[in-house]
């Protein structure tokens, strides 16, 4: 059964539209995170879920019932924002059931609910204080347990971690995982951080422009791109992309040349889609698939090292071809790369994704 199945939605503000055709299916109980750019759209299709935004055309259900004009507090849904809005004078306690007090509820429902979100949540200690009294980490849980105890269908969450330190996004991270496994609702996230959609989600739906480029599980994303920017977006560092023109094309075989190495090539095995000879292409290379190698490899491209970001098992060489292409290779070992070295990466064919003129994935 679908959690939440969006059918052909869209929205407008007047003559501007935001929304295009947006088809998803979410599955009841499953965790599904929007990536994507500032501006793609995805906080406005998080609150069309919600109820907040008024859905210009096209179907949203939840669990099967149509809900697209229904209103916000009559859709089952609970929703986390960037802000923990919780009341200053009020302890963590009467912040939790604060929605219950207000809808009428017995106060022993109300007590045994909270108390209840408060042990999932690790608050229990905490519910005689004030928020002032607790760290940022300990208030974004006191806004996800103020929805727990509304009993939701769905859990919507806006960018709930954006306001905290590295350190307490991390355990957040965590802690929203674990609250997932634990109740097992239908939760969507939003976020511009693609490194919590993948540490996160079962299903990651990756939005540009108001429009879906690809929905899938976080690892078919990254090894399976649909597109160039799919490609981009999601892994950290991003995918280097080299300039190539098709050579020659045999069978289900295509000789590829690079444009920062003229007078080498490579040889790629398609399944179609295949690129006629003379084409423009691109070569996409994650920076963990290359090597600093040496000048007498099969495919040895010439980099200038320009910085290097030092983590310390690993570290990232920031550097440019000779024809000025931005590469990014990761490095382990003792061997680091000095500023204004000249190094060399070794390209295996069998690691490199080829993307068309027009962005699209050629397979």
């Amino acid at each position: 059964m679908s959690g939440i199945e969006l059918t052909n939605v869209s929205k407008s503000f007047g003559s501007l539209k935001v929304i295009h055709g947006v088809d998803i299916e979410i599955a009841q109980g499953e965790f599904a995170v929007f990536v994507g750019p500032s501006g793609c759209g995805k906080s406005t299709l998080l609150r069309m879920i919600a109820g907040l935004e008024e859905t210009t055309d096209g179907r949203i259900e939840i669990e099967g019932a149509d809900v697209t004009r229904t209103q916000a507090s009559k859709r089952g849904v609970a929703m986390v924002f960037q802000s923990y809005a919780l009341y200053p004078h009020l302890t963590v306690f009467e912040n939790m059931g604060f929605s219950l007090s207000v809808a009428g509820r017995p106060k022993a429902e109300i007590t045994e609910r909270v108390n209840a979100a408060a042990e999932i949540l690790r608050l229990t200690e905490y519910l005689k204080s004030k928020p002032s009294q607790l760290s940022g980490g300990q208030r974004q849980r006191v806004a996800i347990g103020r929805a727990i105890v509304r009993q939701p269908k769905v859990f919507l969450f806006d960018e709930p971690l954006s306001n905290l330190d590295a350190e307490l996004r991390v355990k957040m991270r965590m802690e929203i995982a674990r609250l997932h496994r634990q109740i097992g609702a239908t939760m969507v996230y939003v976020t511009h951080d693609q490194v919590e959609a993948m540490t996160l989600a079962d299903k990651i739906i990756v939005l540009k422009s108001g429009v879906v480029q690809q929905a899938g599980a976080p690892l078919d994303l990254y090894r399976d791109p649909d597109n160039m920017f799919v490609a981009g977006f999601i892994g950290s560092p991003g995918m280097n992309f080299l300039s190539a023109k098709v050579s020659s094309v045999d069978g289900s075989r295509a000789t590829i040349t690079l444009d920062d190495l003229p007078g080498q090539s490579m040889n790629v095995e398609l399944r179609d889609g295949m690129p006629t000879a003379g084409a423009k292409i691109f070569v996409g290379v994650r920076p963990e698939q290359l090597a600093l190698g040496d000048r007498e490899a099969p495919i040895a491209l010439e980099v200038r090292a320009e910085f290097t970001e030092e983590l310390g098992g690993i570290a990232y060489m920031h550097g440019v071809t000779n024809t000025g292409t931005e590469m990014t290779v990761e490095c382990r070992g003792d061997r680091r790369p000095r500023p204004k070295e000249a190094v060399f990466l070794n390209i295996s064919p069998e690691n490199v994704l080829l993307f068309a003129d027009d962005g699209r994935r050629v397979r």
